[in-house]
C-alpha cells in the first residue's frame, strides 16, 4: 500500500517508496561533494531517533538546531527529532546571544544541535542561562560534545521498537515545529506549526512547480530555519528532487556551475545582486558586444509571458537568448529552469528580465503564520503575471477585507503563537488569519500585494503615504541599493537611501570621475547626490505630489543583518533604521 504522507517524517519514507534515491542530500565537505542515499537518510534519521530516546527526550520537548549553513546533518536530526514526538525548534544562526537566550528559554529547548565554532561560541555564553543539558556539534570540536555521540548512542536498534510506537503516537494535527519569526520589531514570535499545516502546505505547493520527478537537482542555500526553505526543502523530498547544499551565498555560481540545479530558491535581494552583477559585467563590455548586450537587456525588460508582445519580438528574444542570455544561464550551471522568490516583493524588471532570458523566477505570497505559502505564480497554463504573487494554492481561502487587508483560511494557517494567546486572538479572528498586508486580486485571479496596513503612514498634513509603492520603484534603479521611505506625522516624506556602493564605485571607474574609493567619499560626492537625484525625480512622476519624496539622506554604510538594519529574511527594521539614523532623520527634519 502506498505510504500516504501526513506527518513531516512520512517525506522520507514516501520518497524511498517512489524513488529511493541515490542521492538525496548532498554537502560539500573538504572540497568535495558528499552525498547519502535514501535510504542512509534514513538509517540515520533512526539513529538520532534512538539516541535521543537513550537520552530522555519524551514526546513534546523541544530541540534546538542552529546550523550557520544549510547541510545534510540538519534534515537527518529534523526528522530523527520529529519521530520522537519532541519538537524542532530552528534558530537563525545571525541573531544576538541575547535573542539565542530569550529563543531557548521561551521554547524550553533541553539540548542544542550547533553546526560551528562560531555558533558554539555564542550559545556557550548563555547555556547556564537556559535549560540547555547538552549542546551537540555537526563540525568535529575538539573538546565538544559531536552529533556523532547521538548516532553512536543510537546504533544499537533494540529500542527501534520505541520509536516505531512514537511514530505511531503522533497525529497529523499535533505541533511539529516552532518558528520564531525574526519579527521587524520587538522579540521573536514562536509561531506554532503542526504536521498537517507543513504537509498540506507542500502538497498544495506541489502542484505549482514544475519537476522531473527523481531526476531533478534543487541548489539549497537561504536558511533552511526559515519555514519557506524548510517547506522547499520537504516538497523536493516529496519529488523525488536531489538536494545540493550551496557552501555559502558568495560561492553560489561556482557550485551551481558544478552541480547544474534545475531549480533553486532564493529572496529578492540575492536575485537584484545576482543581476546588478550581470549588469556591471556589460559595463565593461566594448563595441559590437556592448552593444549586443544592452539590446538584449532591453528586450529583455519589456518580457510580457505567453508570446504577449507578438512573434516579432519572440523572434528577436530568440536571438538574444542564443548569443546573450545563454551566458547568463551557464554563470549559473546552464540547466536552471525554474527560480522561486518569496519572502519580499520582486522587483518587475527581474521577473521580465530572468523569464526573458530562459531562468523565469516564479514570485510567491507567504508567511510564517501561514506554512508559508498562500499563493504562487505557475508558468503552465497561463498561471504567471508579472507585478501579482499568482494564484492562491489549493486548499486555501483568501479574501480582502473591508481595509484591504489580506486574510486567510486553510489547513496551512498556523496553530498561534507558543504561550501568548492574547496575541493569536488578535490575528485569528472567525477562523480566518490576519496578515498584516493590503491586497487586490486581478480579473483573472491573480493576487498582487498592495503594501502593509501597518506601514501606511499619515504626514502632518493628513495625507496618507504608503511606503513599500515607493522603496519598490526606487529600488528599481542600478544607483540604489536599499531604500526606507521616513515621514510620519511629518510635512513630508523623505527617504534614507543606502546606495549601491559596488555598482557606483564600477561607474565612478567607467566615467574617469574624481571621486574617492570610500563609502564616506561617495556619498560626499555632489556628483553622486545629483545622479541619485535624478532616479527619485525619475521615481516621483509615478506619485501624486502629497506622496513624493522631497528629500533623502544618503547613508555610509551597507545595511545588514550583523548591522541590525535587516531582520534574517532580508526586511527592513524600520524602527531600528531609524533609531541608527536619527542625525540624519535630523537633519531632514529639524534644520
Amino acid at each position: 500500500m502506498a505510504i500516504e504522507v501526513k506527518r513531516l517524517f512520512d517525506f522520507p519514507y514516501y520518497q524511498l517508496e517512489s524513488y529511493s534515491l541515490e542521492k538525496a542530500f548532498i554537502s560539500k565537505t573538504s572540497g568535495s561533494w558528499q552525498s547519502i542515499t535514501t535510504q542512509e537518510y534514513i538509517d540515520q534519521a533512526n539513529q538520532i531517533s534512538r539516541g535521543l530516546i537513550r537520552l530522555g527526550i519524551k514526546p513534546n520537548d523541544k530541540i534546538a538546531i542552529i546550523s550557520s549553513t544549510n547541510r545534510t546533518e540538519w534534515n537527518i536530526c529534523d526528522i530523527g527529532i520529529l519521530q520522537t514526538g519532541a519538537q524542532n525548534v530552528p534558530i537563525y544562526p545571525t541573531i544576538s546571544k541575547e535573542d539565542y537566550e530569550y529563543v531557548l528559554n521561551h521554547s524550553e529547548s533541553i539540548y542544542c544541535f550547533v553546526s560551528d565554532k562560531e555558533v558554539l561560541k555564542k550559545i556557550n555564553k548563555i547555556k547556564k542561562k537556559t535549560k540547555l543539558i547538552k549542546v551537540f556539534t555537526f563540525d568535529d570540536i575538539k573538546g565538544e560534545e559531536s552529533w556523532n555521540e547521538v548516532l553512536e548512542l543510537g546504533k544499537d536498534d533494540s529500542n527501534q521498537n520505541a520509536v516505531e510506537e512514537r511514530k505511531n503516537d503522533v497525529k497529523e494535527d499535533d505541533l511539529a515545529t516552532l518558528i520564531y519569526t525574526s519579527g521587524t520589531t520587538g522579540r521573536p514570535k514562536g509561531v506554532m506549526l503542526s504536521h498537517k499545516n507543513i504537509v498540506s502546505n507542500v502538497l498544495s505547493s506541489e502542484k505549482c512547480v514544475p519537476f522531473d520527478y527523481g531526476k531533478s537537482k534543487g541548489l539549497s542555500f537561504l536558511p533552511v530555519c526559515h519555514i519557506f526553505e524548510r517547506m522547499i526543502l520537504y516538497l523536493y523530498q516529496y519529488c523525488g528532487v536531489s538536494i545540493y547544499f550551496a557552501e555559502s551565498i558568495e560561492k553560489l555560481s561556482e557550485n551551481a556551475q558544478e552541480i547544474k540545479p534545475h531549480v533553486m530558491t532564493a529572496v529578492p535581494r540575492l536575485y537584484e545582486k545576482i543581476y546588478d552583477k550581470i549588469v556591471l559585467k556589460g559595463e565593461t563590455l566594448t563595441g559590437i558586444k556592448k552593444g549586443l548586450f544592452f539590446w538584449a537587456l532591453n528586450l529583455g525588460l519589456r518580457y510580457e509571458p505567453n508570446g504577449a508582445n507578438g512573434w516579432w519580438y519572440e523572434k528577436k528574444l530568440s536571438l538574444a537568448r542564443k548569443l546573450i542570455f545563454s551566458k547568463w544561464q551557464a554563470a549559473l550551471g546552464g540547466e536552471l529552469k525554474i527560480m522561486v522568490s518569496g519572502s519580499a516583493a520582486l522587483q518587475p524588471r527581474l521577473a521580465r528580465v530572468f523569464a526573458a532570458a530562459g531562468m523565469p523566477i516564479m514570485e510567491g505570497y507567504g508567511l510564517s503564520e501561514t506554512s508559508p505559502v498562500i499563493a504562487v505564480n505557475d508558468e503552465r497554463n497561463n498561471g504567471f503575471r508579472i507585478g501579482t504573487v499568482g494564484k492562491v494554492i489549493d486548499d486555501v481561502e483568501v479574501k480582502i477585507a473591508e481595509n484591504g487587508e489580506i486574510i486567510v483560511k486553510g489547513p496551512n494557517v498556523m496553530l498561534g503563537y507558543f504561550k501568548d494567546p492574547e496575541k493569536t486572538a488578535s490575528v485569528i479572528k472567525g477562523g480566518y488569519f490576519y496578515t498584516g498586508d493590503k491586497g487586490e486580486f486581478d480579473k483573472d485571479g491573480f493576487l498582487k500585494i498592495t503594501g502593509r496596513t501597518k506601514e501606511m503612514f499619515k504626514t502632518s498634513g493628513g495625507k496618507y503615504v504608503v511606503p513599500p509603492l515607493l522603496e519598490g520603484e526606487l529600488k528599481q534603479s542600478l544607483f540604489i541599493e536599499q531604500v526606507m521611505v521616513i515621514g510620519e506625522g511629518e510635512k513630508m516624506p523623505a527617504a534614507f537611501i543606502q546606495p549601491n556602493f559596488e555598482f557606483i564605485r564600477e561607474w565612478i571607474h567607467h566615467k574617469k570621475l574624481d571621486i574617492g574609493d570610500s563609502n564616506q567619499d561617495i556619498i560626499s560626492s555632489d556628483r553622486v547626490i545629483k545622479r541619485i537625484q535624478k532616479e527619485v525625480d525619475k521615481c516621483n512622476k509615478n506619485f501624486g505630489k502629497w506622496e513624493q519624496i522631497k528629500r533623502f539622506e544618503l547613508t555610509p554604510d551597507v545595511w545588514s543583518i550583523e548591522g541590525g538594519h535587516l531582520t534574517p529574511t532580508m526586511k527592513m527594521k524600520r524602527k531600528i533604521i531609524r533609531e541608527i539614523y536619527q542625525d540624519l532623520f535630523d537633519k531632514i527634519y529639524r534644520v
